[in-house]
């Protein structure tokens, strides 16, 4: 045989035996793996956006380009929103949690009535754009929602304060929609110790261990961002059906006490969790996080320098501002705790959660929700497969929504959780 016959047929066949995404540009890679499984982000706060910005008055609001929402004149300036229906498109999102988040406060009441404000505004949202959004009760309507090119939302809540210390109002936001609680968000709530507030539980309480188990029981998913370590534990210790971590990063790779340490990461693949990484730049980034310490250290020293004087601090604070801006944080960033969750628990233990509309810094190239391929391109570069990135993508949460889903549907027949109202 002609020796470059042989060599030819030889390099055919190598070219034949090579699996079709090892061909391929990771741009391709990702492109294939988002069009067969769009993202299902974990956290997106595009309802506390229409509050902030327009009062929740939307029946002129525009969903479709929020590209003009951006007041760089306003004091504090305010930025353009994250997300719209095109840019979701743009960025392959095929599902959403919807966060229905209101500010850690002691006024519990307040809170449920501001809660049930951000349901309603986001149901009146979704209801003014059919033919692109929907919001589904199950995962069943989830997949049929997205098969038929729909954004799949569902709603968050995000704080425990917004059930009023209350199994009742937890049943009722159940049936108003909401699929998974953040069990606290900044502060602690009277049951559950913060991720960012001086302890005072020592992680739950014996009624937030209770908390977990209805909230088991009736299929919400329980959300352990935002929350401490000793909560963490003592959640995952309760329960029974597979937890999420809706928007959080890894401490190992930044150590901000949002991020999950590598203690608690076992007990995760144990429980069939997912941890949904954040893109926020002071989560993933340990530059981003020294220059915000930096800057809450120098404003606290400005204060203290111009007592009695806040403009004249406001001033100083603007000029240091300027003369020592915020560093830029790569995609590489947030694919490092990515690469970290993989390394030490497995790839079925990964999502996404962006918390776009309710943060001030992301990664360069992931400015809004068009970003999601170039992360996932990253994630091909570092030789994720195409079966890996569906995971990523939505794989692994769809399971965990499932696996809740049909512990509820198990334990349909338990009774309710009581406790005593409060008189």
């Amino acid at each position: 045989m002609n020796k470059s016959i042989l060599l030819a047929g030889l390099a055919a066949f190598a070219l034949l035996s090579t699996p079709a995404a090892a061909q391929s540009s990771p741009e391709a890679v990702a492109t294939a793996a988002l069009k067969r499984a769009p993202v299902f982000d974990g956290h997106n706060d595009v309802p506390w956006a229409l509050r902030e910005r327009v009062d929740n008055v939307i029946n002129d609001f525009d969903f479709q380009d929020t590209t003009d929402t951006a007041k760089p004149d306003a004091t504090p300036p305010v930025p353009m929103m994250h997300t719209d229906l095109a840019r979701l498109r743009k960025g392959h999102v095929g599902a959403q949690f919807w966060s229905v988040y209101v500010p850690s406060n002691d006024d519990e009441p307040e809170a449920i009535r501001q809660t049930l404000e951000q349901i309603d505004v986001m149901k009146r949202l979704v209801a003014r754009y059919p033919n692109d959004l929907v919001l589904v009760a199950n995962a069943t309507e989830l997949e049929k929602a997205m098969k038929a090119g729909k954004v799949a939302g569902m709603l968050g809540m995000e704080g425990g304060q917004s059930i009023g210390s209350s199994l009742a109002v937890l049943r009722q936001m159940r049936e108003l929609g909401a699929r998974y609680m953040t069990l606290t968000h900044g502060k602690n709530t009277p049951w559950g110790d913060s991720a960012t507030d001086a302890p005072v539980h020592d992680g739950l309480t014996d009624f937030g261990r209770q908390v977990v188990q209805e909230m088991n029981r009736i299929g919400m998913i329980v959300d352990l961002s935002h929350v401490s370590e000793a909560t963490m534990k003592d959640a995952l210790e309760t329960a029974k059906a597979p937890v999420m971590f809706s928007h959080s990063g890894v401490r190992a790779v930044n150590d901000h006490p949002r991020n999950v340490p590598d203690s608690v990461l076992p007990a995760v693949k144990a429980n069939g969790g997912v941890i949904m990484v954040v893109l926020y730049a002071a989560f993933v980034d340990p530059a981003a996080r020294e220059h915000g310490l930096a800057r809450t250290a120098q404003k606290a020293r400005l204060d203290g320098q111009y007592l009695g004087n806040p403009a004249g601090a406001e001033a100083a604070l603007k000029a240091w501002d300027a003369a020592n801006p915020a560093p830029k944080t790569p995609i590489a960033k947030a694919a490092d705790h990515i690469d970290h969750i993989r390394k030490t628990i497995g790839i079925d233990h990964i999502g996404i959660g962006g918390d776009y509309d309710g943060m001030d810094a992301t990664p360069v190239g992931m400015e809004d929700v068009t970003g999601y391929p170039a992360l996932f391109t990253e994630l091909a570069k570092r030789g994720y497969s195409q079966a890996d990135l569906e995971k990523i993508a939505s794989g692994n949460m769809l399971r965990v929504l499932k696996a809740v889903e049909a512990y509820a549907k198990a334990h349909a027949g338990d009774p309710p959780g009581e406790t005593p109202v409060v008189k």
